[in-house]
């Protein structure tokens, strides 16, 4: 008499789905996200141009002679560096350097161009906010702001703007074979 258990084999229940397929729909779910994140860096350009009274108040949008970045710099910097932060100020260059940032990131996020650019100047926007929220109320090391810079990485080296976006016409044209780092 054995002592071995003998088990019948049954098979994994397990979906077979092709590679292709999957492909496609890991595709569009970075291409869903990469868009996503394009919106919130426009909807905060448009947010602080106009004052449409959700991060920025009504009557106090760049276009009414408001200062997008004072509230943030001025009041809302916290912890190690806020002393830095508080520098920069009404210092001529931070504002319009600031907005631009989040027009173009916004809109090569949106539009699937110039990826690895929106990825490094997102990731360093990230953390210079998340540097000036230290230190953090609900992590001690990581928030949304890090999340977001590694997502920004991360949608630029798996090439998302190749799906729903114009990220192959981007890349074919001259000047971005000539100068990858446009891509």
């Amino acid at each position: 008499m054995s002592t071995t258990s003998h088990r019948q084999h049954i098979p994994a229940v397990t979906e077979d789905v092709p590679a292709s397929t999957t492909r496609v729909a890991a595709g569009r779910a970075l291409a869903v996200l990469r868009i996503a994140y394009g919106f919130t860096f426009l909807w905060a350009f448009v947010d602080k141009v106009f004052g449409l009274g959700f991060a920025t108040k009504s009557g106090k949008g760049w276009i009414d002679g408001g200062d997008p970045t004072a509230g943030f710099l001025g009041k809302g910097a916290t912890g190690p560096f806020a002393s830095f932060y508080h520098s920069l100020v009404g210092d001529f260059w931070v504002t319009p350097l600031f907005m631009i940032g989040l027009l173009g990131i916004g809109l090569a996020l949106t539009f699937g161009i110039g990826m690895r650019i929106a990825a490094v100047a997102g990731t360093l926007l990230y953390v210079l906010m998340w540097s000036a929220s230290l230190p953090l109320e609900t992590n001690p090391v990581i928030d949304d702001h890090l999340i977001g810079a590694i997502t920004l990485i991360a949608l630029a080296l798996v090439a998302a703007g190749n799906v729903w976006g114009f990220g192959k016409v981007w890349s074919g044209l001259s000047i971005v074979k000539h100068y990858p780092w446009l891509r």
